[in-house]
């Protein structure tokens, strides 16, 4: 039977409550509520998950088993599903040869277009490619940059080659790479190398095969020499090795420079692809241009050219204007995709969606305006607005109001977050109040005590900036999408190394990293419990999955994987620990009636009470930022980015300072230098509230925060502002204004009039 709803019935995916919930097809949906209640639950591991899931159902065997594996919905039934495409926050691939054009399919155009009209022609499309030989500039094999290694960085001069003079990991003293070197009998083993030939030196660390004349004994029977450089460049730089520990992670970060190719100019074509002009512009002066004024220069090329290039060229500007649309006009076609930011990537993806043929498709997207201005969100809901228009379903999650306030149908879930949500609390059109909620601006803004300086800020698109940051205040910066606030507090923090960057980056560590260990307490835990199993004989290790504790049918993994040979795997809980991971015995002790087992359920605040007062301080830092909610054994993988980031800086709070609610007049967190990047990502206005909050205890004892944001109730509450623009990309890239929130919202600027439109000034 034809449906026109998709309907979900007693979902219970994480905190939901069984709940039962209507989407009409062929709307804008938003799904909204505070972080923790439950929309991700919903949107993602629900209705996604069994769309996706029955999706991968109609494929073959074969397929199936290449494609990502979907656990199947917790719910009792869910009818009206369509193809679903998920447009989510993951950035891209760290594949250096994928850019903003190959992102969003417009790359082949763009050569088809050069390879037809290019004058002087440099051949078929592939000979425009810098990821084909007939295109690629030949110095950089097409990437635009080349890796260096610092010859100097890499020696310790002082040393003769017996006690290892190569400061690298794999080359340590009695290793075998070092024993090569003092077997190659190319030199004295016991001369410091300072004092060596330079012409010895030199081979030593970029010989490539050489034949020996004269090994020791010991070498290799092939007698072959290749030089330190050589071999660190070739196992690390020219492929990526299959592994690679910490520290030999750390030494290429101190030992390699990265630097444009001097061939190409970091073009990364062969030199024919760039004498080949269109109206005086090579295809290697469209990738460098910003999509804003690319539009521009294809329209004149689309009115010189006439009909011959009109479906090539319609295509590219479809490209280009959805870029501009969704506010990434700031960006050229040749930047590559994985230095993208969650939220830029996201939009990227939308972009492309927008050249699909399809209709009645799902779409669903995980809070698209993320890194998003104020200015910018009004054309993004545009957008989502013609992908409905379109014939399909539009399902997104969101806390901007003027992101709600163009949808359809609203459903809000909480009341509260964890155990306090997973209900429908309403669901209807969106509420007839103003479309922006309306802030108190801070009006006691705090004297600083000092002054931070950076000067002759030149990254990406800044203008030789400098700037004053003052110390021991709140200091927002600000500017629309690509003006160059990071790039403006990334220099600062280059100037000033004693402050501690937190970002959205993902968060190191193995498939079972949880923030019981991110937050260090899992080893207090372990010996809370070993404490308890005293007398059965049971230490510590008894109470980890990956020791003693550890299932014996599953090996601690809490599920058993089942090869049914040419049919998909099948992954299911472990009967023999109810998919806890722990055996018997390490289930059977309790502390105050929670086994160990049952840690990874409990949130923070629950947890804290089995601890110590150190533990108990450490947790606190997790309610403190806005994480209360969040299952202690909770897969990091799981987390959205901008809970890593308040993960993050809970770990750093609880390393640097005293438990929040416990400091008193006298605490010192002067020492406390902090910049967070857009914190407020994924956070719901009365969160933002919450967080706001612990910035001014942290603040009010002495601290100074730099804080990277669009979120105008962050803005309204700084105590000082600095305003980057005034557009982006070569339109930014200065300070537009430096102040006190209420001098910002007169001060004629993009940010400072919506600012003023917000804010009760």
């Amino acid at each position: 039977m034809h449906t026109h709803e998709i309907t979900v019935t007693g979902a219970r995916t994480h905190n939901l409550t069984g709940i039962d919930v209507s989407l009409p097809k062929h709307a804008f949906t938003v799904v909204t509520g505070v972080s923790g209640s439950g929309k991700t639950s919903l949107v993602f591991a629900t209705i996604a998950a069994e769309a996706q899931s029955a999706t991968a159902a109609s494929y073959p065997s074969f397929v199936r088993a290449r494609l990502a594996k979907h656990p199947r919905a917790d719910c009792d039934k869910i009818t009206g599903l369509t193809f679903t495409v998920v447009v989510d926050q993951r950035r891209f691939t760290g594949n250096a040869r994928s850019t903003v054009a190959t992102a969003t399919d417009v790359a082949g155009t763009l050569r088809m277009l050069f390879s037809r009209f290019g004058t002087p022609s440099a051949g078929f499309s592939p000979a425009y490619s810098p990821n084909d030989p007939a295109g690629m500039c030949r110095s950089c094999q097409g990437l635009g940059t080349r890796r260096v290694i610092d010859d100097v960085a890499l020696v310790d001069t002082e040393r003769t080659l017996r006690e290892g003079p190569i400061l690298f990991p794999s080359f340590q003293p009695g290793g075998y790479r070092s024993r090569q070197l003092i077997d190659s009998g190319l030199a004295d083993p016991d001369i410091p190398w300072g004092q060596l030939p330079e012409s010895t030196r030199h081979t030593l660390l970029h010989a490539d095969k050489l034949q020996l004349p004269n090994p020791g004994e010991e070498y290799a029977k092939h007698g072959l020499f290749t030089g330190a450089v050589t071999q660190i460049r070739k196992r690390y730089l020219a492929q990526t090795p299959p592994h690679i520990t910490t520290k030999e992670a750390r030494a290429l970060d101190q030992l390699v420079r990265t630097t444009t190719c001097p061939a190409c100019d970091g073009s990364r074509v062969n030199a024919e692809a760039r004498a080949s002009m269109i109206d005086g512009r090579s295809i290697a002066d469209w990738m460098d241009t910003p999509v804003t004024r690319l539009r521009d220069i294809v329209a004149e090329v689309g009115d010189l050219l006439g009909e011959r290039a009109a479906p090539l060229v319609d295509d590219i500007s479809a490209t280009l204007d959805g870029l501009a649309d969704v506010g990434l006009g700031y960006l050229t076609l040749g930047r590559p995709s994985p230095g993208l930011s969650g939220g830029e990537a996201q939009r990227v993806k939308i972009v492309r969606q927008l050249a699909s043929s399809l209709t009645d498709v799902t779409y669903i997207l995980d809070e698209p305006s993320i890194g998003l201005h104020a200015h910018d969100v009004h054309r993004l809901a545009g957008l989502l607005c013609r992908l409905r228009d379109r014939g399909n379903t539009v399902l997104v999650v969101e806390h901007n109001r003027r992101m709600i306030q163009a949808a359809d149908r609203v459903l809000h879930l909480g009341p509260g977050a964890g155990n306090d949500g997973g209900r429908l609390v309403y669901a209807g059109p969106p509420s007839p109040a103003p479309a922006q909620q309306r802030f108190t601006p801070r009006r006691d803004c705090r004297t600083p005590r000092g002054q931070f300086l950076v000067t002759d800020a030149c990254s990406n698109n800044l203008d030789h900036v400098t700037a004053r940051v003052p110390e021991g205040v709140l200091t927002v910066v600000t500017g629309v999408a690509g003006s160059g606030k990071s790039s403006l507090v990334m220099d600062f923090v280059t100037q000033h190394p004693e402050f501690v960057v937190i970002s959205q980056q993902p968060l190191h560590g193995g498939r079972r990293s949880t923030p019981l260990t991110v937050m260090s307490i899992a080893d207090e835990v372990r010996s809370v419990f070993a404490r308890a199993g005293k007398a059965e004989g049971l230490d510590r290790s008894w109470f980890s999955r990956n020791s003693k504790g550890a299932c014996p049918e599953c090996g601690g993994r809490g599920e058993i994987v089942i090869d049914l040979a040419f049919l998909d795997d099948t992954v299911v809980p472990c009967d023999a620990c109810s998919g806890t991971g722990f055996n018997e015995d390490a289930r059977s002790v309790t502390v105050n009636g929670t086994t160990i087992a049952d840690v990874a359920d409990l949130p923070p605040t629950r947890l804290a009470s089995l601890l110590s007062r150190s533990g108990r301080r450490r947790l606190a830092w997790m309610d403190k930022v806005g994480l209360g909610h969040i299952a202690m054994g909770r897969g990091i993988d799981t987390l959205s980015g901008g809970e890593r980031q308040r993960l993050l800086l809970a770990k750093h709070l609880a390393t640097a300072t005293a438990s929040p609610g416990t400091r008193n007049a006298s605490d010192d967190c002067s020492a406390l230098r902090m910049v967070l990047d857009e914190p407020t990502a994924g956070l719901h206005s009365t969160d933002v509230a919450g967080l706001l909050h612990l910035f001014d205890d942290l603040v009010d004892h002495g601290a100074t925060l730099i804080v990277i944001e669009h979120n105008l109730q962050v803005a309204a509450h700084a105590d000082h502002i600095i305003d980057v623009g005034p557009g982006a990309g070569h339109d930014g890239g200065r300070v537009v204004f430096s102040g006190t929130p209420s001098g910002l919202a007169t001060s004629g600027t993009t940010t400072g009039d919506y600012l003023r439109q917000a804010a009760d000034f």
